[in-house]
């Protein structure tokens, strides 16, 4: 396992960064000065130089508490990871004869992949004579694009591969945030306890 990175601060800063463009505490840009006297401004409001961006010329450094600075950058770590939606290709399979009531089924299970932001890759079954009649397969691919045209977009029309007839549902743009925000408003709220005097 690799070592973590020492960050680049005070002392640590190369002695060949000979100026560099400083940002204060404030976010103030102070703009290009030799290396010393950024590290002297730092000591004297009693914060660390903190180099921030080597790879521009010259370098970017901040005057930071370090230990709020690490402290922040980690939260936004943290949060971009939250915020990131892992997308899979998830799969629906049914046969041209497939009743009404499966069919509700596994609309249901596409709706609830599309609203995790998933894609959905549908697809119909022909065994035997079957593939003669494709228009059944795309009747119910159809009906799938119906029901979910307010939150998915068809990635791939309905094409016949072999012995299945196969669609790719993909979710739309902020579909997903929405529907969840959605379910979070139809949650009940808790019920609070009310207290008061009995009327005399």
């Amino acid at each position: 396992m690799r070592p973590p990175e020492r960050t680049l601060m005070n002392e640590r800063i190369p002695r060949f960064y000979r100026e560099l463009v400083v940002i204060n505490e404030h976010g103030e840009n102070l703009g290009t000065m030799e290396a010393d006297k950024a590290l002297a401004l730092a000591h004297e409001a009693e914060l660390d130089l903190v180099l921030v961006n080597q790879n521009v010329r010259p370098p970017v450094a901040r005057i930071v508490d370090h230990g709020k600075y690490q402290y922040e950058q980690e939260k936004r770590e943290r949060e971009g990871k939250k915020k990131k939606t892992v997308s899979e290709l998830k799969a629906v399979r049914m046969r041209p004869g497939t009743d009404d009531h499966d069919l509700e089924v596994k609309l249901r299970n596409v709706i609830r992949f599309l609203n995790e932001g998933h894609k959905v890759k549908c697809s119909v079954l022909f065994r035997s004579r079957e593939i003669t009649r494709p228009e059944m397969g795309r009747q119910a691919l159809e009906r799938f694009v119906q029901a979910t045209q307010d939150i998915a977009v068809v990635e791939r029309e309905p094409n016949v591969d072999g012995r299945f007839m196969i669609m790719i549902l993909a979710p739309k743009p902020g579909a997903a945030q929405a529907a969840k925000k959605a379910q979070e408003a139809e949650q009940p709220e808790p019920a609070s306890e009310t207290t008061g005097e009995t009327a005399k």
